[in-house]
C-alpha cells in the first residue's frame, strides 16, 4: 500500500518529547543495579542509545561503548482519552513494548514497522525494552554452509538487524540500539477510515497511466469520490467490496527522468471521498511517470537500464548513512549529501545490503533530484535461514519497503542482497548452493506483486559463469583497485555493470584526525581493510601512485610527506576518472558504475569520496568531471592512435567546436586542430584524432620515430560562442603523469562575484591537479588540469556559515615549483 501523507480526520502526534533511557544487565530487573548504570539519561526519539549516551558525555565515536551486551529501556508518558494507534516505524532490534506494564508488542526485526491499537484513559507510561543482542545470538543454533569473514558474530545471519557496527575494517563499531525511526500516536476522527492506498503508475513513451485503489473501513455503495493528478480528474467508483477504484490515462504527460537525461517531473496526487458524514481528502504525495526496462545486449550478458526507452549510463556511489551514530532519517540530514551527489553528476545511488533501509525523506529527495535508487534487500555474505518464520519476516520487510515507496519513480532496482552468491562461490562450494532459492523467491514474489515496474536483480554480483565475472550481468569490479590491475583492465575485463567499484583509501583535503598522517596507529585504524587480508586500501593507493607518477611511495612518504600527500590526493581521482571515461566511451559495453563508497562513516582516509563532515575529497572533483552529461574523452587505441569520444546525455543535440592540441613542455603547441562537431542527443560518438589533421602525428607515441615531441594532448569542447569557458576538457599523457616541476607562470586573481568571491586562474604552462588552500574558503572546483592560455574562474565557498573574512591562501599545482599566493581586498 502506498504511503498516505495525510487524510482528513487523522491526527498524528510524533512522540519525540520526554524520553529517557536506562542501561540494565541483560534480562535483569532494575532493582539492585548500580546507580551509575541505572541513572536515566535523556534520549532523543527517533534516535539511538549511542546518540543519547554521546549527548550525555558517556559514549564516544573514538572509543565506542559496546551496547549489545546490555538491556536498554526507553520510557515516556502519554496522555489522551479513547482509542488510539501506536506506530513504531523501526525498533533496533529485539524489542518489547509495554503500556502501563502490559506488554502490547514484541519485535525481533529492526526492519519492520508496527501499528498497535490501544485505549487511553488519561496518562500512561510507554516503555520499550531493547534486549541485549549478544545473548540472543549466543542462543541461536544451526550450522551454515559457509562462514564469511565480513561480519561477526556468525549468528547475525539469524537476526534481522544491520551489519553496521559488526564489520571490522569497514566501519566504526557503533551498535544500533533504540527506536531509530519515529514513534507516533494516531487518532482517527473522520466518518470513515482510509486503511490503505494502492497507487501504481506507468509511462508508454507518450501517455501516462495511473491506477488508484483506496481501501476504506465503513465503505458503502453510496459513497463517491475522485482523484486528481497533473490537472486532470477521474471518478473513484465503488469496487463492490471495501474500496474505491480509478484508472486514468494522462495524455502527453510530462515524464520523470534522471537529472542527467531530462527533468525529474513530479505530479501531486489527491483523492477526495464524499461520505454521509462529510468529505474526506487523502494526500498521496507526488508520483512520477516513467518506464523501466533492461537491454541485455546482443550476447544477452548486458545490463543497461532503459528509462523511458533511452539507455542511461548509471553513475554514482554506494550509500553510507550520513549519521552512523543516530541513524537519522530526517530530510535535513539527507538533503545536503544527496544534493552533493547530484552536483557531482551522479544519477544513481545504491543502498547496499550491509547498511539499512533509509527513511521516506531519502526517496522523496531522490525523486525530486532525479537520482535513481538501486535498493538492496538487507542481506549480505551470509547463508541465511530458510525456515517459514524467517521467510515470513522477510516477506513483511520487503512488503513494507515497497509499500511506502510505491509512488517513488526514483526507485529503479530491487536487488536480493550483496555478495551471498559470490561468497559461496569464492569459498569453493558447489554451484548448486550458490543461490539461496527460498530467500530469493520470497523477495521476488513480493516485488512482483507490489512493484512490478522495478528491475529485479537476484544478487549483487551475479549473472555470469561465476557470480563475480565482470563481463556478464552485475559485477563488483575491483580489477582496477584492490586487485591492482593496470588501467587497461577496465576495458579488458569487459565490465557490463559495476554495482561496486574503485575502492581506495581516499585522502581528504585536510588531515581530520589531529595526529600525524599515514602511519600513526589512529590513522591506520581508519584506513579500510578486508578482514584477514595482509594489506589495506592505502597499499592499493600506493600501487597506483607508483604506476601513474613513477615515484617510490614508501621513500617519498619518509623524505617528503607533503609531496606524498598531494600526489596521494590526486591519484585516486585520476584513476577513477580514467576508468569512468573508458566505460562511457562510444562502443563500450558498460552501462554503469557505482563507486564504493560515497561518504566516510567516520573521519579518516576511508573509501568515501566525501569526508565524514560532508567535505568533498579530491576524488569527488574528479568524479564530477567524469560524470558530466556533456563529456569529451581521450582514449589510447595503440597503433590506431588517439580516439576522441564525445558523449551527450541530454535530450538535445549540441553544436560545439572540438579543439585538439599537443603540447611540448606543456607550453609549446606542436599540433593544433579544430573541427565543428554535433553531439547527437543521448548518444556517444567517436572521432579519430588523426582525422582532424592532414599530416601524420604520433599522438600516442606508438610508432616511436625519434624522440617524443610532446608530453600532453588536450581536447577541449567549446561552445559556439568561443569566449566562454570550455564545456569540457580532457588530457592525455603519453609519457605518464609525472611531469617535471617548473615555473608555470600560474596566476590567481581574487574577484567579487555578487556577495561571494572567486579566483580567476591562468597559466603559461600546463598546470596539473590545480588546487586551492585557504583557511576560510573552499574552492568549488579543484584538482583539475589547466591548459596554457586558458582561464578558469573558480568560485570560493566559505568554510563556515558565517563566511567572515576575505580569501587569503595559495594555489598549488603538482608540477609547479612553488604555490601562488593570493589575497582579496576587505
Amino acid at each position: 500500500m502506498a504511503r498516505i501523507r495525510s487524510v482528513t480526520g487523522r491526527r498524528i502526534t510524533a512522540l519525540t518529547e520526554g524520553w529517557d533511557l536506562t542501561l540494565l544487565p541483560p534480562g535483569g530487573a532494575e532493582e539492585g543495579v548500580a546507580a551509575a548504570v541505572a541513572v536515566p539519561v535523556a534520549a532523543a526519539v527517533p534516535g539511538t542509545a549511542a546518540q543519547a549516551l554521546q549527548a550525555a558525555g558517556l559514549w564516544s565515536l573514538d572509543d565506542p561503548l559496546p551496547l549489545h551486551d546490555k538491556d536498554i529501556v526507553y520510557r515516556t508518558r502519554l496522555t489522551g482519552h479513547g482509542p488510539r494507534n501506536l506506530r513504531f516505524h523501526g525498533l533496533a532490534t529485539i524489542a518489547e513494548v509495554r503500556l502501563d506494564g502490559e506488554r502490547i508488542l514484541t519485535s525481533d526485526s529492526m526492519f519492520l514497522a508496527h501499528e498497535v491499537p490501544v485505549m487511553l484513559d488519561g496518562e500512561a507510561e510507554l516503555s520499550i525494552r531493547f534486549h541485549a543482542l549478544h545473548p540472543v545470538l549466543a542462543a541461536k543454533k544451526g550450522r551454515a554452509r559457509w562462514r564469511p569473514k565480513l561480519a561477526e558474530p556468525a549468528a547475525l545471519r539469524f537476526v534481522r538487524t544491520t551489519l553496521l557496527g559488526h564489520m571490522p575494517g569497514w566501519c566504526p563499531p557503533v551498535h544500533a540500539v533504540g527506536p531509530y525511526r519515529p514513534v507516533e500516536l494516531v487518532e482517527e476522527t473522520a466518518p470513515v477510515r482510509v486503511l490503505g492506498a494502492d497507487l501504481r503508475s506507468s509511462f508508454d513513451g507518450r501517455d501516462g497511466w495511473l491506477s488508484l485503489r483506496l481501501t476504506v473501513d465503513g465503505m458503502s455503495s453510496d459513497m463517491t469520490g475522485s482523484v486528481e493528478v497533473a490537472g486532470q480528474v477521474a471518478p473513484l467508483r465503488f469496487d463492490g467490496i471495501d474500496g474505491l477504484h480509478a484508472d486514468m490515462t494522462l495524455p502527453e504527460v510530462e515524464p520523470w527522468w534522471p537529472h542527467t537525461h531530462g527533468e525529474p517531473v513530479l505530479h501531486g496526487v489527491v483523492a477526495r471521498i464524499a461520505t454521509p458524514g462529510g468529505k474526506v481528502e487523502v494526500d498521496l504525495g507526488r508520483v512520477g511517470f516513467r518506464s523501466l526496462a533492461v537491454d541485455r545486449g546482443a550476447d544477452g550478458n548486458g545490463l543497461a537500464l532503459l528509462v523511458n526507452g533511452e539507455r542511461v549510463f548509471c553513475r554514482g556511489g554506494c550509500w553510507v548513512p550520513v549519521d552512523p551514530v543516530g541513524l537519522s532519517a530526517e530530510r535535513a540530514v539527507y538533503e545536503p549529501e544527496l544534493r552533493r551527489m547530484r552536483d557531482a553528476g551522479a544519477n544513481m545511488v545504491r543502498v547496499g545490503g550491509t547498511m539499512l533501509y533509509e527513511g521516506d525523506a531519502f526517496f522523496e529527495l531522490c525523486d525530486e533530484l532525479g537520482i535513481l535508487v538501486w535498493q538492496d534487500a538487507m542481506f549480505a555474505n551470509f547463508d541465511y535461514p530458510s525456515d517459514p518464520a524467517f521467510l515470513e519476516s522477510v516477506r513483511a520487510e520487503i512488503a513494507q519497503l515497497l509499500d511506502r515507496t510505491q509512488a517513488s519513480p526514483s526507485l529503479a532496482v530491487l536487488c536480493g542482497g550483496s555478495e551471498m552468491e559470490q561468497q559461496a562461490a569464492m569459498l569453493g562450494l558447489p554451484r548448486a548452493v550458490w543461490t539461496q532459492e527460498a530467500l530469493a523467491g520470497a523477495i521476488a514474489e513480493e516485488a512482483t506483486a507490489r512493484r512490478p515496474d522495478l528491475i529485479q536483480i537476484a544478487n549483487s554480483p551475479s549473472g555470469g559463469p561465476l557470480p563475480f565475472a565482470a563481463n556478464a550481468g552485475v559485477t563488483h569490479y575491483y580489477g582496477v583497485g584492490a586487485y591492482m590491475r593496470p588501467l587497461e583492465d577496465a576495458r579488458r575485463a569487459d565490465v557490463r555493470f559495476a554495482a561496486e567499484c574503485l575502492a581506495f583509501s581516499n585522502l581528504p583535503e585536510d588531515d581530520p584526525l589531529g595526529v600525524p598522517a599515514l602511519h600513526h596507529p589512529r590513522w591506520k585504524e581508519r584506513v579500510p581493510r578486508d578482514p584477514g587480508a595482509s594489506w589495506d586500501f592505502e597499499d592499493v593507493r600506493e600501487h597506483y601512485l607508483e604506476a601513474l607518477y613513477g615515484v617510490d611511495p614508501r621513500r617519498l612518504r619518509h623524505e617528503d610527506p607533503d609531496r606524498y600527500r598531494r600526489l596521494s590526493r590526486a591519484v585516486t581521482g585520476e584513476v577513477m576518472q580514467a576508468v569512468f571515461d573508458e566505460w562511457r566511451r562510444a562502443g563500450s559495453g558498460c552501462a554503469g558504475g557505482l563507486v564504493w563508497q560515497w561518504r566516510d562513516p567516520w573521519p579518516g582516509a576511508g573509501w568515501g569520496v566525501v569526508a565524514a563532515d560532508g567535505t568533498p575529497k579530491p576524488a569527488w572533483h574528479a568524479l564530477k568531471r567524469a560524470f558530466r552529461p556533456l563529456r569529451v574523452i581521450l582514449a589510447d587505441e595503440g597503433v590506431n592512435g588517439l580516439a576522441v569520444h564525445l558523449v551527450n546525455d541530454t535530450a538535445r543535440p549540441v553544436e560545439a567546436l572540438l579543439r585538439l592540441t599537443a603540447w611540448r613542455d606543456g607550453t609549446v603547441p606542436v599540433l593544433k586542430a579544430e573541427r565543428p562537431v554535433i553531439l547527437p542527443a543521448r548518444a556517444a560518438v567517436m572521432l579519430p584524432a588523426a582525422a582532424m589533421t592532414d599530416r601524420f602525428f604520433d599522438t600516442t607515441y606508438t610508432y616511436r620515430f625519434g624522440p617524443i615531441p610532446h608530453d600532453v594532448v588536450s581536447a577541449q569542447l567549446l561552445p559556439a560562442e568561443r569566449d566562454a569557458e570550455p564545456i569540457d576538457e580532457s588530457h592525455y599523457f603519453p609519457k605518464g603523469r609525472s611531469l617535471p616541476r617548473a615555473d608555470l607562470g600560474l596566476t590567481a586573481a581574487v574577484e567579487r562575484q555578487g556577495d561571494g568571491w572567486a579566483l580567476r586562474l591562468a597559466t603559461r604552462r600546463l598546470a596539473c591537479s590545480v588546487h586551492v588552500e585557504d583557511g576560510r574558503f573552499r574552492a568549488e572546483d579543484a584538482w583539475f588540469h589547466l591548459s596554457p592560455g586558458a582561464e578558469r574562474v573558480v568560485r570560493l565557498r566559505p568554510r563556515t556559515c558565517a563566511g567572515d573574512g576575505v580569501p587569503d591562501g595559495e594555489v598549488h599545482a603538482l608540477n609547479a615549483l612553488a604555490p601562488v599566493r593570493y589575497r582579496g581586498d576587505a
